[in-house]
């Protein structure tokens, strides 16, 4: 009567597909990462850190790097197929795809330009807020210090527990000034570090410098502002917006609709996979002394951070996309402009194709919505329903029953909007986060998940300061993720940036109930071309020249919320639900 994600409960029909099962292959790419260190060790003669950038280029090189001998055939077995190669000869290696974001610039993890249009156009482009304060609207920011504070001396007393897993934190404020030409551009990173071990209150301001041991300092501090978006991204973005908050949803849709419901039918395709790929995620990736926790910043305190940002900052009308703009101040109601918003950014790409795709979705939502509830009385008075809004608001998101921003259910427009928003997070937002992973993660110094070294002007009496003096490179080396941590990183990324080939993207092939109606198989026919025009029009964007922040040499073309998705495609097609 039931499936099972090892010892994870999940329900029989909520299982993977065998197709699915064999795509995703998650026991033997965990399994895989359990022998990691002993590859690593050989290749990189111990793990403390890499000795040059080479060494990191080695991991994409054609050779790769071979396999001992002796290794265990058993291990050679549970490497995934995707990394695990063998020359004529018949030696065996391992060799990482190359990501495009590096094929294309070799060079653009340095760039401070780049550092500031990943902001807007890559894996977390919803953390950037306007500064209000600044009525030019120029200024913007990424502020991970209050939530990131309380837990700096705590994350930096981990290795008290195990050297192993040494890892380090600041409290983090980067200010972004707004260029003519809709780039951004870093201008100062402020690091915080709270007394503690005896220490006064630490707080320093880094700016971009032409000296060279400020502009150094400068490459430092953006590794930590890195890894500080890295840990935010992976459990707040990702795993708590969209993964955790629809679990919920899924669970009150079987208890207290029918399947026969209008409703049911609607979500029904929305919520694929997502019991099962979370179970997935609580065994080997969210675990305790699991993935995330032995290669993110927060380390053992990953789960908890996590769970503190629901506390202070989610909210379900704030998961709509233009809620979720004008919150951050990073679009404005404005009748006059398209959506009704007109945006602080223009050139602002997940934004731009989001608000297209969510006109798209709630236009579908809307065509459905009234052809099942043609009377404003209809959605009160329909009791299902009503159970169902009710155990969302009050048992799922329990913690947060009696907040006011909750929307009622009384009319087919609250519904509309409702309905919206959650298969905007399942759709949309899933893949505006997740697919890019490898692109922009998998050469690591990009996008480190870890920063183990303070920075070395903190306290100029200790060893850091010397090793940055005398090698600064070294020290962003030491700083980075070391070679097991990186390569589990991206062993795991390469994985969660597939799609299996049995994924149900949005419009591709109709639900048969949907079928059955004659009106509702028309709305779906037209929600399906208006999803073709978005192609055609995302297409046209990322070909003009003038928009930069998708636009330019080197630059991959911004594609995570182009709907269709063709065997070979890389950062392309939204599926249905949350499904890897």
């Amino acid at each position: 009567d039931e499936n099972r994600a090892d010892d994870i409960y999940v329900p029989r029909d909520e299982a993977f597909s065998d197709i699915k099962l064999a795509a995703f292959d998650s026991k033997k790419t965990y399994s895989f990462v359990s022998t990691l260190p002993t590859l690593i060790e050989t290749k990189f003669d111990g793990d403390k850190k890499f000795e040059y950038f080479t060494e990191i280029d080695e991991l994409f090189d054609e050779d790769g790097f071979s396999i001992p001998p002796n290794l265990n055939e058993s291990i050679w077995n549970i490497i995934p197929r995707w990394i695990r190669k063998i020359k004529e000869t018949g030696e065996q290696y391992l060799q990482f795809e190359t990501p495009e974001a590096l094929h294309r610039d070799k060079f653009f993890w340095f760039r401070d330009e780049e550092f500031a249009r990943q902001t807007l156009a890559r894996l977390n482009p919803c953390s950037i807020q306007l500064i209000t304060a600044i009525q030019q609207k120029k200024l913007f920011i990424l502020d991970y210090h209050d939530l990131f504070l309380p837990y700096v001396e705590k994350v930096r007393h981990i290795e008290d527990e195990d050297e192993a897993l040494k890892t380090t934190l600041y409290g983090s404020r980067t200010i972004f000034f707004l260029n003519p030409d809709d780039t951004l551009r870093p201008v100062a990173i402020e690091l915080t570090r709270p007394p503690m071990d005896g220490k006064p209150f630490w707080r320093k301001v880094y700016t971009p410098s032409w000296n060279s041991t400020d502009s150094w300092l400068w490459r430092l501090a953006k590794a930590h502002v890195l890894a500080h978006d890295a840990g935010y991204h992976q459990l707040v973005s990702h795993w708590l917006s969209t993964h955790c908050v629809v679990e919920p949803y899924v669970i009150a849709t079987n208890r207290q609709l029918s399947v026969i419901h209008p409703i049911y039918r609607l979500l029904h395709p929305h919520f694929r996979y997502t019991v099962e790929i979370n179970a997935f995620a609580r065994k080997d990736l969210v675990n305790a002394g699991g993935i995330i926790e032995s290669t993110f910043s927060p380390g053992k305190y990953s789960m908890e951070l996590s769970s503190v940002a629901y506390d202070k900052q989610w909210r379900f009308d704030h998961e709509a996309l233009p809620k979720n703009l004008i919150s951050r101040r990073m679009a404005a109601e404005d009748p006059c402009s398209p959506h009704g918003l007109k945006l602080t950014i223009e050139d602002y790409p997940y934004a731009k194709d989001g608000l297209d795709l969510w006109d798209i979705l709630k236009k579908w939502v809307t065509d459905y919505v009234n052809h099942y509830y043609p009377n404003q009385s209809l959605v009160e008075s329909d009791e299902e329903l009503q159970a169902w809004w009710t155990e969302i608001r009050t048992v799922g998101h329990g913690d947060k029953e009696d907040e006011p921003w909750w929307p009622v259910l009384k009319t087919p427009q609250d519904l509309i909007e409702t309905i919206t928003t959650i298969i905007w997070v399942t759709s949309g937002q899933h893949a505006a986060v997740n697919f890019g992973q490898y692109t922009y993660a998998g050469y690591f110094p990009n996008r480190p998940t870890i920063t183990r070294l303070n920075m070395p002007d903190e306290d100029k009496s200790n060893e850091i300061w010397k090793i940055f003096n005398e090698k600064p490179d070294n020290a962003l080396l030491h700083t980075f993720p070391n070679p097991t941590q990186a390569t589990k990183v991206m062993l795991i990324l390469s994985l969660l940036s597939c799609h299996s080939p049995d994924e149900e993207f949005l419009g591709k092939d109709m639900e048969p109930a949907w079928g059955e109606d004659p009106e509702i198989k028309v709305a779906f026919e037209e929600f399906r071309g208006r999803l073709m025009e978005l192609e055609g029009t995302i297409n046209e964007r990322n070909g003009d020249i003038n928009l930069k922040n998708r636009n330019g040499a080197g630059v991959v073309p911004y594609n995570l919320l182009k709907p269709f998705w063709k065997d070979g495609d890389k950062e392309k097609g939204v599926p249905y639900s949350i499904s890897i």
